[in-house]
């Protein structure tokens, strides 16, 4: 996916040890379709070298204000009129502390003082020591360039240079760009609580076993990640699978259908739509052995009883506030055969507004899927794609589909 695809990104880069990770960054952009120019700070060279940088981006590296090669002799200007966004990676203490008194010595501070604020956005990474974060300068600093028009994509926990542990350390490259995409994403569900189910369910037999299905979560995690994108407050309950948490949503892990359940309707009380795309197992054991069921030497396998769940989205949907009409409900239909029939009788059956079929043996741990949107007006189909893709259609689509009152 070409996610950046037209977009021109100045990627500013000050004194500080992550400079290292910005190289990756750069990678990242350009092979997502964005064009880079990078501009460096006397400090950052000190980690880095223009000719890394240069490499990566495939253009020459600004430094200076005095830079020759602008004929009429203002990069600050051209280098900020050209951009779609400017991005900070690192983003050193004393740099922000620069732009909080709007200090512009050097080239880099000029851009981000001279540029256009309403339609060049200016995402600030920060990276620094754990005590220079957490120190009241610094937090104070942080709350003024934000109320100045820019925005902190906040920093990570761990391991430092310095030796130290804490927060401070800047954002992994591949959390940076998820937060660069989604600056660019209409923002249609901006005001809104979505709450998303993924992945399947695990019913223990014993200690050991248990029953479930091959759902990977990929597609209900790429709703959330969507939705996030689309400007919504996102909480994701998540059955058991190994996907990371998409950046700025609220994830919740469960095991069973039954803990699903109670997580859901705990979540939804609040919510304002609700995205059933978990794969929900319908039946569970009677019972659960304490102990790893055995084979006792006759061969015949052990009489499992078992005994139907509850109908996650079904108990949603006939709540007060989904028939209220203030939750938005939508459900997915995973089938093996005969997907239009059966996605309009389960759409009918569970008396939701929209339902969204796929076959499951072609989505099932795929990058890609199609779906098949089943409303009051019909059938329409969203061909096959990246499921990321098909989830920011979804987002527009529940977007469009809110009450007049509703949409954002």
């Amino acid at each position: 996916m070409q996610e950046l695809d037209g977009k021109h990104i100045v990627l500013g880069l000050t004194g500080g040890i992550a400079c290292y990770k910005s190289a990756e960054l750069c990678r990242l952009l350009v092979k997502a379709g964005a064009t880079v120019q990078v501009v460096m700070t006397e400090a950052a060279t000190q980690f880095i070298t223009p000719v890394t940088m240069q490499a990566l981006s495939g253009r020459p590296v600004y430094g200076s204000q005095w830079d020759v090669r602008e004929p009429n002799n203002m990069p600050h200007i051209n280098l900020s009129r050209e951009a779609d966004a400017i991005v900070l990676a690192p983003a050193s203490a004393d740099f922000i502390a620069r732009l909080v008194q709007g200090r512009s010595d050097e080239l880099l501070s000029l851009l981000c003082l001279a540029r256009p604020a309403e339609r060049v956005p200016l995402l600030i990474a920060p990276a620094m020591n754990r005590e220079m974060w957490v120190h009241p300068a610094t937090q104070r600093n942080l709350r003024q360039v934000d109320a100045d028009g820019a925005r902190v994509l906040g920093v990570g926990n761990g391991w430092q240079a310095c030796g130290e542990t804490g927060d401070g350390r800047m954002l992994e490259p591949a959390q940076l760009f998820e937060e660069i995409v989604a600056e660019f994403q209409p923002k249609v569900l901006a005001g809104e609580h979505v709450v998303v189910t993924a992945g399947p369910t695990f019913e223990a037999l014993d200690p050991i076993r248990g029953i479930t299905n091959h759902s990977s979560g990929k597609m209900g995690f790429a709703i959330a990640r969507a939705a996030r994108e689309a400007g919504a407050e996102v909480t994701l309950i998540a059955g058991p699978v190994h996907l990371p948490t998409p950046r700025g949503v609220q994830r919740l892990d469960v095991t069973s259908a039954r803990q699903m359940l109670e997580a859901t309707l705990g979540a939804t009380q609040r919510a304002s739509v609700f995205v059933a795309t978990a794969a929900v197992a319908d039946w569970r054991p009677a019972s659960h052995s304490e102990h790893k069921i055995k084979k006792d030497g006759s061969g015949q396998p052990p009489v499992l009883h078992f005994v139907e769940n509850d109908d996650i989205l079904l108990t949603v949907a006939q709540g007060a506030r989904a028939k209220a009409g203030e939750l938005f409900c939508v459900g997915f239909a995973a089938e093996s055969e005969n997907l239009v029939e059966h996605a309009k009788a389960k759409r009918a059956r569970k008396g939701i507004p929209l339902l969204v079929g796929n076959i499951g043996p072609l989505t099932f741990g795929q990058d890609h899927n199609s779906l098949l949107l089943v409303d009051a007006d019909g059938v329409r189909e969203l061909p096959r794609a990246p499921k990321l893709m098909l989830a920011r259609e979804l987002a527009a689509e529940i977007a469009a589909r809110l009450p007049s009152g509703r949409q954002r």
